[in-house]
């Protein structure tokens, strides 16, 4: 095996001292190098293939250049890996390294984990589940800088950024809405999650803002599945005056809900237009592709890579709380309503 290139490889080659050799490769501008000499260095640098010891660097600095990624499922979730990628380049534009630990929800792993990246001596954390939810940050985190990502804390020194679910509910809703749609079902999720308060808070704004009074029975809660959305599909397209467009928690309920039109014989968009929201990958393939409002996945890795280098940077930097709107996926299931309904 060949051995490893070290700087003063390189300081030979460039007929140069060590010191000069580092202050020309890492742009230390009160070194007063003339761009000549540290033009030959590079050069030399390169052609021997020399790579700086970063671990060394991080050791005079007091910095490893490494932050943590640890979440519940995220990086086994296939709509939420734009959550990693965003973070991931996030991190690269910064010239730091993105370490990744994926829990499965099991806190016993979990404490491992956190003690693995501890033990790496990362410069801080983003801590992230698969939804969004209130938690509480791990105590063994102990005074490393920590950033939640698509989840957030009771705890107003504590910085998280999650999605606005109100916000991504009126715009979904806001779509019927322009299309002409007065009588606009909503397929909500059963589970007490802080999205399924936002979003009907979103759907209910959004018909306050078009002067639509609620009606309590185009509401209608059910498990987050496709059986969830297929059953309480049924159960609006079976009211007496049945809604012309349907909003959907998730697009997983939105495909229950295509089962139900299709069993009704109702054409999607002519005769029911569909929003969903999630944006999953398998919607571009539904038969007419489903509208659907995406969640900021990569936007909320980034915002949290972000977030946490300005928190490392530094300690006085107060903690924030934001919420990142999602945007509208246009696709074929909105149509205007049929002429007939009144």
């Amino acid at each position: 095996m060949p051995s490893r290139v070290r700087i003063s490889d390189v300081a030979s080659a460039a007929g140069v001292s060590i010191a000069t050799v580092s202050a020309a490769l890492n742009d230390v501008e009160s070194a007063r190098i003339s761009a000549g000499t540290q033009q030959r260095v590079r050069e030399a640098a390169a052609s021997l293939g020399y790579v700086p010891n970063r671990l060394a660097q991080g050791l005079r600095a007091q910095r490893s250049r490494t932050i943590g990624f640890i979440g519940d499922e995220v990086a086994t979730t296939p709509y939420a890996v734009e959550m990693v990628l965003g973070a991931l380049e996030a991190a690269r534009a910064a010239d730091q390294v993105l370490l990744l630990m994926n829990t499965q929800g099991d806190p016993e792993l979990e404490a491992r984990e956190l003690a693995t990246l501890l033990q790496h001596q990362v410069d801080g954390v983003l801590y992230a589940t698969m939804y969004h939810r209130s938690v509480e940050v791990p105590a063994g985190l102990g005074a490393t800088p920590v950033v939640l990502v698509d989840a957030e804390s009771s705890d107003p020194a504590v910085s998280s950024v999650v999605p606005d679910e109100v916000a991504g509910a009126m715009t979904a809703v806001g779509e019927l809405l322009e299309h002409g749609h007065r009588r606009i079902g909503f397929i909500n999720n059963s589970e007490p999650v802080l999205a399924t308060s936002g979003r009907l808070e979103g759907y209910q704004a959004a018909l306050e803002q078009a002067e639509i009074g609620l009606d309590p029975t185009l509401i209608v809660a059910a498990p987050p599945t496709v059986e969830g959305g297929y059953v309480a599909a049924r159960q609006l397209l079976e009211l007496p005056a049945p809604p012309t467009g349907l909003f959907c928690f998730r697009d997983l309920m939105a495909m229950g809900a295509y089962q139900a039109a299709t069993e009704a014989s109702l054409r999607i968009p002519q005769d029911l237009s569909i929003v969903g929201f999630d944006n999953m990958e398998f919607t571009a393939g539904l038969h007419p592709g489903l509208t659907t409002v995406a969640l900021p996945h990569y936007e909320m890795g980034s915002w949290g890579v972000q977030q946490l280098l300005a928190l490392m940077e530094s300690p006085t930097e107060r903690a924030k709380q934001v919420q990142l709107s999602g945007q509208l996926i246009r696709r074929r299931s909105v149509a205007p309503p049929p002429v007939d309904v009144t």
